[in-house]
C-alpha cells in the first residue's frame, strides 16, 4: 500500500518558496499521508499537517505574503552587542516567533494534526537527529527552527533542542524510517555558483551552508532512491535573496508557483531526476533558467535511477 509523504525542508525566509509548490502541488490533487518538517519547513509542514486542504494552503500564502522580519528576528543593535560582547549565546529571543506561530497553532498538539505530523529538531549536545511526533506544536516548531546563534535553544522533556537543519535540513530518511514509500520533496532553495560570487560574510557562510545541504540532498537520493519513490519539487534557480530576508517572500511564492506547474505538467511527480538546479549546471542566454526544468524528457523517457552524471565537472556546481 502506497504511503506518501511531503518532505518540507528548512530555509529561513526562503521557506516561502516550499508555500507555492504547496499550493501547486494541492490544485493538481496531490495528497499526503504523513507530514515531516526541519526548521523552517516545520512551520510549513505543522501548518499543512493541520489544514491539509486548497483553503489551508491558502491562509498558509497569506501568512507569508504578510510577514516580516520584526515578526520572526527582531534583531537590533543593541542585541548583537550583547552578543558580540559575550553577554548571551544567541542573537535575539524567540517569543515574537512564539507569538506568532500561537496566533495560528494556539495550543494545538502535533498528535491532533489531521495529518500524522513529525517535527524534526536537533539534540544540543549530541548533534543527533530528534523527531517530536507528539506534545505542544508552538513548542515544537520553535525547537526545529531554533537558529544556533540566532535563537535559545528549546527544552523538551528534558532535551535541548536547536534548529532541525543542523542533523537533518531535508529529512528524506526520516521519511523512509516512518514508511513512507512515495515522498515527494519541497525544497527551500540553494544559493547558485553561477549567480554571481558571494559578498560579505553572511553571503560567504550562506553560500557554504547551501553547498552543504545540497550535496546530503543528492547524497541522499541516491542511497534512499531504491527504498522509496522520491520526487523532488525542483528549487528555484537562479536564487538571489538572503534566508534573511522577509520582504520578497510573495515573489518567491509566485516564481515557485510557476516553476512547480510547469515541472507537473511536464511529468514531474512520474520521475526520479534530480533537478537541475541541484546538479552541476550552466546558465547563459538560451538557459537563463533551470528551476523548472522545462525540456526535460518525457517521463517514459527519464532513466529509472537519479537522471544525471553524478561525475560531471561543469561549472555553477552548488
Amino acid at each position: 500500500m502506497e504511503k506518501t509523504a511531503f518532505v518540507f525542508a528548512g530555509g529561513g525566509s526562503l521557506g516561502a518558496i516550499e508555500v507555492g509548490m504547496l499550493r501547486e502541488l494541492v490544485n493538481w490533487g496531490v495528497s499526503a499521508d504523513l507530514v515531516i518538517g526541519a526548521s523552517a519547513g516545520a512551520i510549513n509542514g505543522a501548518y499543512f499537517a493541520s489544514n491539509p486542504h486548497a483553503d489551508g494552503t491558502a491562509k498558509l500564502e497569506g501568512l507569508w505574503r504578510s510577514i516580516t522580519r520584526a515578526e520572526v528576528l527582531p534583531w537590533s543593535w543593541r542585541s548583537m552587542l550583547g552578543m558580540i560582547m559575550g553577554n548571551r549565546g544567541h542573537l535575539v529571543e524567540s517569543q515574537a516567533l512564539k507569538r506568532l506561530l500561537t496566533r495560528h497553532f494556539g495550543e494545538a498538539r502535533i498528535e491532533d494534526a489531521r495529518l500524522p505530523l513529525h517535527i524534526v529538531a536537533t539534540d544540543m549536545h549530541s548533534g543527533a537527529e530528534v523527531v517530536l511526533s507528539s506534545g505542544n506544536m508552538v513548542k515544537a516548531v520553535l525547537a526545529s527552527a531554533a537558529i544556533p546563534g540566532v535563537f535559545p535553544p528549546v527544552e523538551i522533556d528534558g532535551q535541548k533542542l536547536i534548529d532541525g537543519g543542523v542533523a537533518n535540513n531535508t529529512p528524506v530518511s526520516t521519511a523512509i524510517r516512518l514508511g513512507a514509500t512515495r515522498i515527494i520533496v519541497l525544497p527551500a532553495g540553494f544559493a547558485c555558483a553561477e549567480r554571481r560570487p558571494p559578498k560579505g560574510a553572511i553571503e560567504h557562510a550562506f553560500n557554504a551552508l547551501s553547498l552543504l545541504v545540497a550535496r546530503q540532498l543528492v547524497h541522499d537520493l541516491d542511497r534512499w532512491g531504491d527504498h522509496a519513490h522520491i520526487a523532488v519539487v525542483p528549487p528555484l534557480c537562479p536564487l538571489d535573496v538572503s534566508p534573511y530576508d522577509y520582504s520578497r517572500c510573495g515573489e518567491l511564492i509566485d516564481r515557485a508557483a510557476g516553476a512547480t506547474l510547469a515541472w507537473l505538467r511536464s511529468g514531474g511527480l512520474e520521475s526520479r531526476r534530480v533537478p537541475g538546479a541541484l546538479e552541476p549546471h550552466e546558465h547563459d542566454a538560451e538557459n537563463p533558467s533551470c528551476s523548472a526544468d522545462i525540456g526535460m524528457p518525457a517521463p517514459g523517457a527519464i532513466p529509472t535511477h537519479h537522471g544525471h552524471d553524478h561525475s560531471t565537472t561543469q561549472r555553477g556546481l552548488h
